[in-house]
């Protein structure tokens, strides 16, 4: 039991540190590997203007998503535009873009253990003999609305349906007169609200340090990796794999061993199956 309800929060959790990234990459095909930074400044200005400044924690969540979505497009505005299509240069501007905002935060003061957030409810309840704290059950909770709303927002909305459409075949969406740009513009701001929505409801069970960005990042590239860059669908069953996985090496093996799991989930997705398990990458053979 304890396996089990640990193993769906684990899933959870890396389910919402993956949605942002692959959510910009199925719609503009874009890597975006300042999603981890993204990530900790959402929970750092929260910090900020909840410690700092004294704003209402609601209202300081509101100002740091409108923040960091304006963070989001503003890098494809201003730097990622300029190289699309070059997947290479659109890594490395990306990371590069990320690693300068990490450090960044290192170098103006985000240091040791001090930077936390409060939790959303306090105390725990007992499940069958499993003590759990009242947080990790509404992370639960808060994931499978934000994957609902999510899938509302996609299949439902005039914007959402022009972002499935763009991901679906580029060409035709053009040929109907949705604006590339524009559309990528709308990912990356969307990408980076999904990144900042998962630091606001994970960090709260953590501290906000500049280590959890590379954290998040490789987390949800080993996710979206083996689920299929670019699936939504991919990617939530690749987080229970993964998230599991990784409770499973906990109770036998220890802690330390979770990042390795993720590491050779990338490496055996990429030996034998290159497309993960719902990508529409050719697969080698096929390009043979």
């Amino acid at each position: 039991m304890e396996i089990l309800i640990y193993g769906i929060v684990n899933s959870v959790s890396l389910a919402l540190m993956a949605l942002g990234f692959t959510l910009v990459y199925g719609v503009s095909r874009l890597p975006n590997f300042a999603h981890g930074s993204l990530y900790v400044t959402t929970g750092f200005i929260t910090w900020l203007l909840l410690q700092r400044l004294g704003v209402p924690y609601l209202i300081a969540m509101l100002i740091s998503l409108v923040f960091i979505a304006a963070v989001g497009a503003a890098m494809y505005n201003f730097i990622l535009v300029r190289i699309r299509g070059m997947s290479i240069s659109e890594i490395i501007a990306s990371y590069a873009i990320g690693l300068a905002i990490l450090e960044g935060l290192r170098w103006g003061g985000l240091k040791g253990t001090t930077h936390t957030l409060p939790v959303f409810a306090s105390g725990s309840v007992d499940i069958l003999g499993v003590v759990v704290d009242s947080h990790r059950l509404l992370v639960i909770l808060l994931g499978a609305i934000l994957v609902g709303l999510l899938w509302v927002f996609v299949n439902r909305t005039r914007l959402g349906l022009a972002l499935k459409g763009m991901a679906q075949d580029e060409r035709a969406a053009l040929t109907l007169g949705i604006d590339s740009d524009r559309m990528a513009v709308m990912s990356m701001a969307l990408g980076a609200i999904m990144a900042g929505l998962a630091a606001l409801v994970l960090l709260p069970l953590g501290n906000i340090v500049v280590e959890a960005g590379y954290h998040v990042l490789i987390m949800a590239v080993a996710v979206c990796i083996v689920g299929g860059l670019g699936s939504w669908t991919g990617a939530i069953l690749a987080a229970f794999l993964i998230g599991f996985a990784q409770i499973f090496t906990v109770a036998w093996l220890g802690p330390h061993f979770q990042v390795v799991v993720a590491l050779l989930a990338i490496i055996l997705t990429l030996i034998s199956r290159p497309s993960g398990l719902f990508g529409r990458q050719k697969e080698l053979e096929e390009r043979v």
